[in-house]
C-alpha cells in the first residue's frame, strides 16, 4: 500500500540554509532517501517552495477565485513529502521517523486511496 508522509514544520524551526546546522540536517534527509531506495519503498518525494509562493484555487457557484498563500493560517507549513510503498502502516511510520523534520515539526502519515 502507498503512504504519503507529509512534512510540516515552522519556518523558523528548521536550520537556515548555509548555517552550521544545515549540512547535518540535509545529511539526515539524504540518509532517509537512501534507506527508502535501498529498501525498495521509495515512490516519490520532493521539497516544496515556501508557503508564500502558493496559490489557492477555489470555485464557488461557478466563480473561480485565486488567492495567495495557504487557505488557513497555521503555525506549521507543508514543506515537502515522500510517497512510500510499504506493507503496513507500522512500516510507513518506521520510515517516517527517519525524516529529520519529525524532530522539530510534524510528519503526517496517510494511506493513499486506491480506486478500482
Amino acid at each position: 500500500m502507498k503512504y504519503l508522509a507529509l512534512i510540516y514544520g515552522r519556518p523558523e524551526g528548521s536550520p537556515e540554509y548555509g548555517s552550521e546546522e544545515w549540512g547535518p540536517y540535509m545529511a539526515g534527509y539524504e540518509a532517509a532517501s537512501k534507506t527508502y531506495n535501498d529498501d525498495g519503498v521509495f515512490v516519490a518525494g520532493e521539497a516544496l517552495q515556501p508557503v508564500e509562493t502558493a496559490t489557492c484555487v477555489r470555485i464557488r457557484n461557478g466563480e473561480t477565485t485565486l488567492t495567495d498563500g495557504p487557505f488557513a493560517e497555521t503555525k506549521e507549513h507543508l514543506g515537502g513529502f515522500y510517497m512510500l510503498d510499504c506493507d503496513s502502516l507500522d512500516d510507513a511510520i518506521k520510515y517516517a521517523k527517519l525524516i529529520p523534520s519529525a524532530q522539530h515539526g510534524t510528519v503526517e502519515v496517510r494511506p493513499v486511496m486506491t480506486f478500482d
